[in-house]
C-alpha cells in the first residue's frame, strides 16, 4: 500500500512537471531564441561618395549631393521629426533610406533590403518612409505649381521648350509638360508587332501619356 502511494505521488509530480512545461511553452512560444542576423550597413559610404564620388552618390539616391542637402534643409525642421519621445535617426539618414527605396523597384526595394542596407529594423524603415513623405508633401504647393503670369514659371516653360527642341524632335518644341500615365491592358496579344506591347509586368498594354502643347 505504501509503495502504491509513493508511485501515485511520483506520477502526480510528473503530471505537474508536464503541466508546468506546457504553460511555459504556451507563454513563450519560442523554445530556443534564433540568433539575430548580422548587419553590415552601408550608410557610411554616402559620406565618402558625397565628396569624392558624387556619381556613386547619385546612382544610389537618384539625386546629386547638392540636391540632397537642399531637401534636408527644407524638411529637417518639420514637426514630424520632433514629435516623438523616442529618439529618431538624423533627418539625412531618414531621407537617404527613403530616396534609396524610391529610386528602385521590385526585389531591389523591399523593406528588408532597405533595412539591411541601412543597418536598421524593418519597422524603422517604414517609419522613415512615412515621416519623409509627410515632410515633403508639406512643401507640395510651394515647389509644384505653374502660373503663366509668373515670370519665373514662364522662364521655366521656355527652358523646357528649348530643351525639347534641342534634344528631341524640333516639331515637339511646343510641348513642355508630360505626365506618364497608367498603362491600359489589352485583352490579348496584338496581331501586328505584338511583342512590342509586352510590358515589364508581363501584360500586353498601351501606355497613356498626357502632354500640353502650345500653351
Amino acid at each position: 500500500m505504501e509503495q502504491l502511494l509513493v508511485s501515485t505521488a511520483a506520477f502526480s509530480g510528473f503530471q505537474d512537471a508536464i503541466a508546468a512545461l506546457q504553460d511555459e511553452v504556451e507563454k513563450t512560444r519560442v523554445l530556443n531564441n534564433r540568433p539575430r542576423p548580422s548587419r553590415s550597413p552601408q550608410l557610411h559610404l554616402l559620406d565618402e561618395w558625397k565628396i569624392d564620388h558624387p556619381r556613386l552618390f547619385q546612382r544610389k539616391l537618384r539625386v546629386p549631393p547638392a540636391v540632397f542637402s537642399a531637401i534636408v534643409d527644407k524638411i529637417e525642421t518639420h514637426p514630424i521629426f520632433h514629435n516623438s519621445n523616442n529618439p529618431q535617426l538624423p533627418v539625412p539618414i531618414q531621407l537617404a533610406i527613403f530616396l534609396n527605396a524610391s529610386g528602385h523597384y521590385g526585389n531591389a526595394a523591399t523593406s528588408q533590403d532597405m533595412a539591411e542596407w541601412a543597418g536598421v529594423s524593418v519597422g524603422t524603415v517604414h517609419n522613415c518612409y512615412k515621416r519623409v513623405m509627410v515632410a515633403i508633401l508639406h512643401h507640395h504647393d510651394e515647389v509644384i505649381h505653374f502660373n503663366p503670369e509668373e515670370p519665373q514659371d514662364r522662364r521655366e516653360k521656355d527652358r523646357a521648350k528649348r530643351y525639347v527642341e534641342e534634344r528631341t524632335c524640333p516639331q515637339w518644341k511646343g510641348g513642355f509638360l508630360c505626365v506618364d500615365g497608367t498603362p491600359f491592358n489589352l485583352f490579348q496579344k496584338p496581331g501586328l508587332h505584338g511583342e512590342g506591347f509586352f510590358d515589364r509586368k508581363s501584360n500586353y498594354s498601351l501606355s497613356n501619356q498626357v502632354s500640353t502643347h502650345n500653351l
